[in-house]
């Protein structure tokens, strides 16, 4: 191959890599410029750059990741001063890590341990973005926005997406992490086996399950993220059965399994500011350091019979408000939950279990308001 070809393939390569990096960040920031009213032009003239960088921002071929810090932040600071909502630049803060999680998955292929996936236990909001291109499934701060005032021209995306090539070597390699991870790292093992249960390939409930049984007996804080995790993942692939078998067996009648799933999930859900480096806190007795109340309105929001973390969250909503039963009396979410209550009991069939939860949520509702 001659100087001009290799060149070329080189080139093409580099292409290639950049396309994987900036893909969630740039389309958060394409929905920013239409919920602002911008175009491209305009947009581009507010932050004096081309529209070809603007257009080169939103779809990724120049990633917004590869901009200097300091860069960035100016660019922040003028949307800050647009009228760009908190919550959507919280997004886009969120979706710029998760574009460096991707590149670090999909562009590198030294040893697994390396991974940035095992740093720090993550949190929904970031998970939420980071799952977007792999599950279509559209994060929270960006559901429920204005329709864009100018239509796109021509066929758009209506969410970041991966190609089918660059999709299947995400989900190989966070098989393969969760893999030479087994014994060792086991807070990269668990979030790598939690990201490959977005695959939808035919195997993958079979692999996962292999997976659980591959486990070695560990602690008890191991063994029960191990069954909650498996219990998740199968919830998501529809197996309600095992999320029934994970609350039956490990959170009833058992202080320690409930305090660790009250503490999983306002963690989860942001209820505490700092970032955890381990799974450790999960296992810390009481509930003493979060408060309830964002946790409480996710858990209410989240009670669909058609979601497969429907019995989950209402064990877990009776857990909460029995050692926070103050919420009822001062949360909008409480008022919801009393309306809700009455349909939920009527029309969404909960086992026999989670049905005599219910009841004991009315009746701390009707506690809070005597």
């Amino acid at each position: 191959m001659g100087n001009a070809g290799r060149t070329a393939l080189t080139s093409s390569q580099g292409n290639s890599q950049r396309s994987r990096t900036g893909i969630v960040s740039g389309y958060v920031l394409r929905v920013i410029r239409e919920q602002l009213d911008h175009t491209q032009d305009s947009l581009a003239e507010a932050f004096k750059v081309s529209t070809d960088t603007v257009a080169g921002w939103e779809s990724g071929r120049r990633p917004l990741t590869s901009l200097a810090v300091g860069q960035m932040l100016v660019h922040r600071h003028r949307l800050m001063r647009m009228g760009v909502s908190p919550a959507l630049l919280l997004a886009l803060d969120k979706a710029l890590e998760a574009d460096v999680l991707l590149a670090s998955v999909l562009n590198d292929d030294g040893p697994s341990s390396d991974s940035p996936l095992g740093a720090w236990v993550m949190q929904r909001d970031l998970v939420e973005v980071l799952a977007w291109p792999l599950n279509g499934v559209t994060p929270e701060p960006m559901r429920g926005l204005d329709v864009p005032a100018r239509p796109r021209r021509g066929p758009a995306p209506t969410r970041p997406e991966l190609t089918p090539d660059d999709r299947r070597r995400f989900f190989r390699r966070m098989r393969r992490t969760a893999e030479e991870a087994h014994g060792g790292d086991f807070l990269l093992r668990r979030q790598a086996l939690y990201l490959a249960g977005y695959d939808d390939a035919p195997d993958t409930p079979g692999w996962l399950s292999q997976q659980q049984r591959a486990e070695r007996p560990g602690d008890w804080l191991t063994q029960w993220l191990t069954a909650r995790s498996v219990a998740a993942v199968a919830a998501r692939q529809g197996d309600r059965d095992r999320m029934q078998h994970f609350i039956t067996t490990t959170l009833n009648d058992d202080d320690a399994g409930e305090a660790a799933n009250l503490n999983y999930w306002a963690y989860w859900i942001g209820e505490s500011s700092h970032l955890q480096l381990s799974d450790d806190f999960i296992a810390t007795a009481g509930t003493s350091t979060w408060h309830g109340h964002k946790l409480l309105k996710h858990l209410v929001t989240g009670l669909a019979p058609d979601r497969g973390f429907f019995e989950l969250n209402i064990h877990t909503l009776w857990a909460l408000l029995a050692v926070r039963p103050g919420l009822l009396r001062t949360s909008s979410a409480g008022r919801t939950l009393r309306d809700r209550l009455p349909v939920l009991l009527d029309v969404a069939e909960p086992s026999t279990r989670a049905r005599r939860e219910l009841e004991g949520i009315r009746y701390a509702i009707r506690l809070a308001e005597a």
